[in-house]
């Protein structure tokens, strides 16, 4: 898959300096970019630009510098809010992270909001991120927290998803792509269903911002949160984008500077407005340039375009990979992006995956921050090789020998 139609793989790779490595003597066949995406070199020259040519601290300063920096940085929040069509820029707040932004809902919406007497609900999908936030809210508040199960697919259980929302919770918490099944939730309906019964929703986006074109309004979930380093952004760097009218109720989440209207001894303190109540301190300046560089990089190549080409890979790849003896795929939604989790039968996740990297084959092998999965399937863990714009059909032949080499050696 050299080339399908006007996507030019070859001409996307040229534009990451890293694909050029070699590992152990092999060219490197990075195919665990559901942990971190590579980066195109026009967001680390964005960065690189920044740290060179302007960087200050932003918003207080009235020097050229600082006003070029705060410039750049809120021109990055107008990007995002347009990406995802949020209705005003005001409803995006930049954070370290997808879990930085679900800590975020869950220690000021969820804290002023949950009480002993509510029940919120999970899927077992879920990151480690969209669940443990909540558990550790929940033996302050004391609240339930009830679990929609899968489908042997690694879909939801639509009699489950019934049951849990009769329960009239209070906040539906649920991850638009499953980052070890590639699951893809129809999280549009989801949230019509949530709001049927009166609840809060946050869509976890971090798997869905690099594949498929986020439209907030549409979906009309109250919060949506997603990671910088997932498309193909800087690490440490995300966004939490939350309906205006909840972020004015909501009470600060950290302290510091810039999130205060006026600070005082003798008065009461008070705070500044949505974003900026949420937003203490300096932030990642450089990370959120990068940011958006890497909005215009995946705009300037095309969602749609990404999404048909990774479909592709997958295809091929799940085809080729069952003509191993002993493989199971783990997670066959029919809506499914970006990821495949397998396990060859006597064989250990980690032994394939310490093989593979023999090889210059870079994947992710254990249970990937959702032990949860793993309990409900009595499994130790999977291999996970997640696809990227930048991934090929030679990588796919690479992973596929690589897993047979594994095959001979290890049973």
């Amino acid at each position: 898959m050299t080339q399908s139609g006007s996507y030019d793989v070859n001409a996307i790779r040229r534009e990451f300096p890293i694909l050029k490595k070699s590992i152990n003597g092999y060219p490197l066949v990075y195919l665990d970019s559901a942990a971190s995406a590579q980066k195109p070199l026009s967001v680390i020259e964005a960065q690189r630009e920044y740290e060179a040519h302007f960087h200050s601290n932003i918003h207080r300063g009235v020097h050229t510098l600082a006003t070029q920096a705060t410039e750049a940085f809120e021109s990055v929040r107008t990007k995002i809010a347009d990406h995802i069509n949020a209705a005003q820029r005001e409803e995006i707040i930049f954070t370290s992270g997808t879990t930085d932004g679900i800590n975020l809902v869950a220690g000021t919406w969820g804290r002023a909001n949950l009480n002993e007497e509510d029940t919120i609900v999970l899927s077992r999908l879920e990151h480690h991120s969209n669940i443990v936030p909540w558990q550790i809210l929940a033996t302050e508040k004391r609240f339930k927290i009830e679990v929609i199960e899968l489908n042997e697919d690694g879909s939801l259980d639509e009699s489950s998803l019934n049951e849990k929302l009769a329960l009239n919770p209070k906040m539906v918490a649920i991850s638009h792509v499953s980052n070890t099944l590639g699951t893809v939730n129809d999280v549009k309906r989801i949230t019509a269903l949530a709001h049927s019964v009166g609840a809060t929703v946050i869509v976890d986006g971090s798997q869905a911002v690099p594949h498929k074109t986020i439209d907030v309004t549409d979906i009309d979930c109250d919060f949506y949160v997603a990671s910088g380093h997932k498309m193909y952004g800087p690490s440490g760097i995300g966004f939490l984008y939350g309906k205006h009218s909840l972020l004015e109720q909501m009470p600060p989440w950290r302290g510091g500077g810039e999130m205060i209207a006026s600070v005082s001894f003798e008065e009461p303190t008070t705070f500044n407005i949505p974003p900026y109540k949420f937003e203490a301190g300096t932030p990642h300046l450089s990370g959120v340039v990068g940011l958006g560089a890497a909005i215009d990089w995946l705009n300037s190549v095309g969602l749609e375009k990404i999404a048909a080409h990774e479909k592709s890979l997958i295809e091929y790849a799940s085809g080729e990979l069952m003509k191993i003896d002993g493989m199971k795929l783990i997670g066959t939604a029919p809506a499914k992006a970006s990821v495949i989790s397998f396990l060859v039968e006597g064989i250990h996740p980690s032994d394939i995956g310490t093989l593979l990297d023999g090889l210059g084959i870079a994947v992710r092998t254990g249970h990937h921050c959702t032990e949860p999965i793993m309990t409900k399937l009595g499994i130790p863990g999977t291999v996970r090789a997640s696809f990227a714009a930048y991934s090929t059909k030679a990588e796919v032949d690479a992973l596929v020998a690589g897993v047979n080499r594994a095959v001979k050696l290890l049973r």
